[in-house]
């Protein structure tokens, strides 16, 4: 008989990331295997936030910033999971119908002392942080979603284990079979520190560019790629371990991170959008110009470099571009700029960067 299997999604940016997708590729592997997949799109309780591994209360979005972002979340689950197979739900469908009266039943339900054996809740507590009463809502709400949608298996990233065992106990309060959690391991962001978040911007969004996916892939440390490789690497872990071998006796580290950044940016993209990121990526290594770069158009020549650069839009400041400038990363048509008081004439040139970073410039 197939499972009915929830995974929860809060809207708090419009990019899903492929630190969600740990979790959604199991999602389609028991899809595949005959499952009901729900989708859960947190509507509702993101107007809340997940205190999960948060030190701080989350600052509120509006009705509308959850709109715009729940509204791009369907198609990018859809890069994952299987439309015709995936049951689609908001969680504002039962949350908003509990009003003030079934908010109370809710609230009866669970006891603070348990509470605040939560982690996060205890330390904020003990630190003499502040904690918001609407914080306490957002594992009872989730737990409910498990109650409303009848979930026999719920799934998540091991920072929502409270929250899933929330759903076991809500469940059995309403007569329910108590659902089965599954937990995956957190996949650790760009940062090499910290979880993958959208709020850290240490993240690839599953939208992103095929260039930019690439690179962003390719940045990442040689110690945090084995990671990667086991949550998002469709290798077998015999694959993975036999090419870390390889690494360990003397081949390239960068080998098998082109792999993964190969791999990764193909399956949401193509084979053919990874191939030509991996030559961009190799072309700006050499120093070489892309084939595609923003063209600008300026006036005032002759022009001060600083101004120029923050003008094309390669610099925030003037200061920022001279301390680029000091550092030798700044260069036009491939000649490196030491002068911070160059003047520019008119004229149509290339303007780079660092390594990555380009504009044609055409100046009046």
């Amino acid at each position: 008989m197939p499972l009915r299997i929830k995974l929860g999604l809060d809207p708090t940016a419009p990019d899903i990331h492929i630190g969600h997708t740990v979790v959604l590729n199991k999602m389609r592997q028991l899809q595949d295997l005959g499952h009901t997949v729900i989708f859960l799109i947190g509507d509702f309780t993101t107007l809340i936030g997940d205190p999960s591994g948060r030190n701080s209360t989350r600052p509120p979005l509006t009705a509308e910033q959850i709109k715009v972002n729940a509204e791009t979340y369907r198609d990018q689950a859809y890069k994952v999971l299987d439309p015709s197979r995936t049951e689609l739900r908001y969680n504002s469908e039962w949350c908003d119908k509990l009003g003030a009266r079934g908010m109370i039943e809710l609230s009866a339900k669970y006891t603070v002392a348990r509470m605040m054996e939560r982690n996060d809740f205890h330390q904020r507590f003990t630190e003499g942080s502040s904690i918001s009463l609407h914080e306490f809502l957002y594992p009872l709400l989730q737990g409910y979603d498990s109650v409303a949608l009848q979930s026999d298996l719920e799934l998540g990233g091991t920072d929502q284990k409270f929250n899933l065992l929330m759903g076991r106990h809500l469940q059995a309060e309403y007569g329910q079979e108590p659902q089965c959690v599954l937990t995956m391991p957190l996949l650790v962001g760009l940062d090499g520190e910290h979880k993958m978040s959208k709020s850290r911007n240490n993240y690839i969004g599953i939208t992103e560019d095929a260039n930019t996916m690439f690179a962003k892939v390719l940045s990442i440390s040689d110690t945090l790629m084995w990671d990667w490789f086991t949550l998002l690497s469709f290798m077998s872990l015999p694959e993975i371990a036999a090419l870390k071998l390889e690494i360990e006796g003397g081949r390239n580290p960068k080998d098998a991170k082109v792999l993964l950044a190969k791999e990764i940016t193909a399956r949401f993209h193509s084979a053919a959008a990874a191939h030509a990121a991996e030559q961009d990526f190799i072309n700006r290594s050499r120093g070489g110009i892309p084939d595609e770069i923003p063209q600008v158009q300026l006036s005032g020549a002759p022009l001060g470099i600083g101004a120029l650069l923050k003008q094309a839009h390669l610099a925030p400041s003037s200061s920022e571009a001279n301390r680029l400038i000091d550092g030798g990363g700044v260069r036009i048509d491939g000649a490196v700029v030491s002068d911070k008081g160059l003047k520019i004439d008119a004229g149509t040139f290339v303007l780079q960067v660092g390594k990555r970073k380009f504009a044609r410039v055409t100046l009046s």
